[in-house]
């Protein structure tokens, strides 16, 4: 049975709050757009910290203007819990690595599974570091991402924090964030960022 990752975290927002928990999280953001409506839910039963890593972005000038763009709608947007932001390592030779011998590899196959690994290992190796709670990725919202290879991935990382499972497109999230992208006037990329995406969108 395909399981609802939406229901399971509903699950656990509602014990939490019986609890009277609001436990911390570190949250890997690909980008502002898909961060906006996470952000407007999740920081309501979560403190909440940004981690901007992406060392598939291929132009350093994309990632800055990515990077601020994030920083930006952080110190916007109005959430019940404060927001903090970390800026990760701007590494490209990290993904190239990963992607070797995948260049040609489809969008959504084994080269996207590779950079979601490399990012998501990274965010909870940070989470671990720092005392996080949980950690999770912003990375389920877009439609153009397998949330239950995502999920898988985030599961399987041995971590002191736990895996937050996601499916953020659920409860109409996407549409949520084209609403809030619009708002706060945000830079919407039409490509995930590595060069190989890039290739494929030109083409």
């Amino acid at each position: 049975m395909k399981r609802n990752y939406q229901r399971e975290l509903d699950s656990l927002i509602s014990y939490n709050e019986k609890q009277s928990i609001v436990p911390t999280l570190l949250l890997h953001a690909c980008c502002a757009p898909c961060s906006s409506y996470v952000i407007e839910y999740l920081s309501n039963y979560f403190r909440l910290t940004m981690l901007f890593f992406n060392p598939n972005i291929g132009e350093r000038e994309e990632y800055s203007y990515r990077r601020d763009e994030l920083k930006r709608l952080i110190s916007e947007m109005k959430t019940k819990y404060p927001v903090s932001f970390i800026d990760g390592e701007y590494n490209p030779q990290e993904f190239y690595d990963v992607a070797k011998g995948l260049e040609n590899e489809p969008e959504r196959g084994k080269r996207c599974s590779k950079c979601f690994s490399l990012r998501l290992n990274y965010t909870a190796s940070v989470a671990e570091k720092e005392g996080f709670d949980y950690f999770a990725t912003t990375l389920t919202l877009s439609p153009l991402k397998n949330a239950e290879v995502i999920n898988s991935i985030g599961e399987k990382i041995e971590c002191k924090s736990k895996y937050l499972p996601s499916d953020f497109k659920k409860k109409e999230g996407y549409k949520r964030s084209i609403v809030l992208s619009k708002e706060h006037n945000l830079y919407r990329q039409n490509y995930c960022g590595c060069v190989f995406s890039k290739r494929n969108r030109e083409y």
